[in-house]
């Protein structure tokens, strides 16, 4: 079976706006009270389409439009990924709640997500 896409997110360095700008043009719900101010997107669709996030650049990766793969290692994919001819863009990180991040371009230069669940 492959890996399933089951995230999106819309890194901005103004994620307010974006977030404005999504809410308006597609009419999504998004809950961005936390410290983080980091937009859970609610398309309300329920089992249809994938759940997302819009948020600022906290990691200094510039602002971008990405989908995350689960996979079984990040660490794996991201060895792959090198192989085929990606570049590492974030290698694994941990993120509240358990599970892990990673980042990569293709080689075009597409930013793609990778997501290990605990």
């Amino acid at each position: 079976m492959g890996c399933p896409v089951v995230y999106f997110e819309i890194i901005s360095d103004d994620s307010e706006k974006a977030q404005e700008f999504y809410r308006d043009l597609f009419d999504w719900k998004i809950d961005a009270d936390n410290p983080l101010n980091y937009g859970m997107v609610d398309t309300e669709s329920d089992d249809s389409g994938i759940k997302g996030g819009i948020g600022d650049d906290m990691l200094d990766t510039g602002s971008h439009l990405t989908f995350y793969v689960e996979v079984p290692s990040i660490e794996e994919t991201l060895k792959k990924a090198v192989e085929k001819g990606g570049t590492v863009i974030l290698e694994a990180f941990e993120i509240p709640g358990g599970s892990k991040i990673g980042l990569f371009n293709d080689p075009d230069g597409r930013r793609v997500g990778l997501v290990e669940n605990s």
